[in-house]
Formats: C-alpha cells, sequence, structure tokens
C-alpha cells in the first residue's frame, strides 16, 4: 500500500514529527544553494516544528541569511492577535533565530481591506520570484509546508469556496467559510514549490488523512498537484492504517 501521491513517513508521537519536520527544512535548506523561500503554515504542529529548529542544534546549522519565509495562509487579524499565525510564527522562531528582518514577508493586515492586502501579499510574491508569471522548472518557493483540516483544506483553501477555482491570482481572499476572513496562496503559488511537505498529527485526522493518501482529490488537499516533490510526514495516531505503509521512526 502507497500513496497515491507523494512519500509517507510515520513518526511515534507530535515531538518526533515535529524533530524530523525540522531536520528535513534544514537539511533542504543546506543543501540549495542561493536564496531558499519557505512559505509556513499555522497550526500547532508546525508550531512544534519551528520551536525545534529555532534553538540548538538546528538553529545553528540553518541558513538563516538566505532564507525568505512567507505565509502560506493568514487569518485577517491585527498582528498581535492570539489567531495571527505570523505571531505564533514570530514567537516561536523568528523572533529568537538570526533571520534578517527583511526576510521575514508578512501578510499586511492592517491600514487596508482584505483585497487590497492580497494584491500587496501577490506583488510581494512577484518581487521575490522576479517574475510576474510563473514558470514551469522555475518554482516560486523551495519549500511548501501545509496543513490538513479534518474537512479537507489546506492553507485556507476551503471546501466550497470560490478560491478553488481561481488559477489567475497568486494570493486571494477567502471571505466565508470560516469565523473570520482568510488570506491564502492559491494552487498555482503553492503548487509552484520544489518540496512540499503536509504535517498531519493526531486522531481527529486520521479520517481525511486516510481519504487524501488513497487519492480523492474531491477535498481540497487532495486537489494539490506540486511541481516538485511531495512529503506526507505524520504521525501514528493519524496514520491509522497507513502506519505500516511509510518509513517508520522513533
Amino acid at each position: 500500500m502507497k500513496p497515491a501521491r507523494g512519500t509517507l513517513f510515520v513518526y511515534h508521537d507530535a515531538q518526533a514529527l515535529a524533530g524530523a519536520a525540522a531536520k528535513f527544512m534544514c537539511d533542504c535548506a543546506q543543501a540549495k544553494p542561493g536564496p531558499f523561500i519557505v512559505a509556513l503554515s499555522g497550526g500547532s504542529t508546525p508550531k512544534l516544528t519551528y520551536e525545534t529548529l529555532g534553538v540548538e542544534p538546528l538553529v545553528a546549522r540553518f541558513p538563516w541569511a538566505r532564507a525568505h519565509f512567507v505565509f502560506g495562509d493568514e487569518r485577517f487579524v491585527p498582528p498581535d492577535s492570539k489567531e495571527s499565525n505570523a505571531r505564533m510564527v514570530d514567537e516561536a522562531m523568528l523572533s529568537i533565530a538570526p533571520v534578517p528582518l527583511d526576510h521575514v514577508h508578512r501578510v499586511p493586515t492592517t491600514n487596508l481591506d482584505a483585497w487590497e492586502a492580497a494584491a500587496a501579499y501577490e506583488r510581494t510574491l512577484k518581487e521575490l520570484y522576479g517574475a510576474s508569471e510563473l514558470e514551469p522548472g522555475k518554482p516560486l518557493l523551495e519549500m511548501c509546508l501545509l496543513g490538513l483540516g479534518d474537512d479537507g483544506h489546506t492553507a485556507s483553501l476551503i471546501p466550497g469556496e470560490p478560491v478553488l477555482e481561481d488559477r489567475k491570482h497568486w494570493v486571494a481572499v477567502v471571505g466565508h467559510g470560516r469565523p473570520e476572513v482568510r488570506i491564502t496562496l492559491t494552487y498555482p503559488a503553492l503548487e509552484s514549490s520544489a518540496t512540499t511537505v503536509f504535517l498531519v498529527q493526531g486522531e481527529g485526522k486520521r479520517a481525511i488523512l486516510d481519504r487524501v493518501l488513497s487519492g480523492d482529490d474531491t477535498v481540497p488537499a487532495g486537489k494539490l498537484r506540486p511541481e516538485g516533490e511531495l512529503f506526507w510526514l505524520v504521525d501514528t495516531a493519524a496514520a491509522g492504517r497507513w502506519s505500516a505503509a511509510g518509513s517508520t521512526s522513533t
């Protein structure tokens, strides 16, 4: 039994998963010369990963000076809100790691409306990319970290929302489906990645992970077709019957 797409790695628990993900980020960054652009995800599992990457021994190995950090999605809330993905990443990693301040590219959420913010963030990504159109073989992202919601969403590609059909923009507003407005990278931007890593943890994700690994493309995460390599890093609680199918580590 193999995933319909990508390579599966299964870890004993959330801490082992986060440690492996942090090391994987570090290894990929070290192996890639030049700028290393990473799309960060919100959530508790990525938070553990960031906390691990931001301290010894990995903090000394990661090439912070040439890394750039963008966000796969963000809630349209003030930067100091507890709901802000940027605040979470700041507290977990970026405020303590030696990353240049101008290498952290946050979604603007003050002094403009959500649609203006999405347009501004798209301009930021295009400046980083160096072109206004995505080109095959030239990924926008070196690494894209993603989570998996129990409804099959990833980033803020939420089931039933118009953003799922948006192939024109790199960044879009998601105005419904959640209590707060969200801003998300669209499929074209998320798929333009050399390495895509889903981080999935907990028994509550077992059913939806099973569907996506089995090839269900009716949910947003299952529709994603990354340009580069795809990896699933999950814990045994989420893996369920897939535990025997992945390379397992404690």
